[in-house]
């Protein structure tokens, strides 16, 4: 399938959300950075369980698989429409609460 132009082959900007916050071009209030970084974490935490359902679904064996969880499914079926993109997601978040407190901390 050929890619498609108003679709980003990388869909993240970690770099460069921390070069604009290292550069004091991304500014936040400490309220709002605070909501975001704690929105963004929860994020983080959903995007590794569905890793580790993803795993655990790989090593398990024909005669293990049984029912399927409605999140065992639902992270299948994300990783069957994007796939890495759970993994890429894992570094990549990281780098926007690393922005978003850099943008905190830059308040006058």
């Amino acid at each position: 399938m050929p890619a498609r132009p108003d679709i980003p082959a990388d869909p993240f900007a970690g770099e460069l959300f921390r070069s604009l916050a290292a550069e004091g071009r991304l500014r936040l209030d400490p309220g709002q950075a605070d909501a975001a970084i704690e929105s963004l974490e929860r994020t983080l935490a959903e995007v590794r369980t569905r890793l580790r359902l993803l795993q655990r679904r790989r090593e398990a064996s024909p005669g293990e698989a049984g029912e399927l969880s409605d999140q065992t499914v639902d992270a299948i079926f994300a990783d069957q429409l994007a796939p890495g993109r759970l993994e890429l997601a894992t570094v990549e978040i990281p780098k926007y609460v690393e922005a978003l407190r850099l943008a905190r901390r830059q308040q006058p």
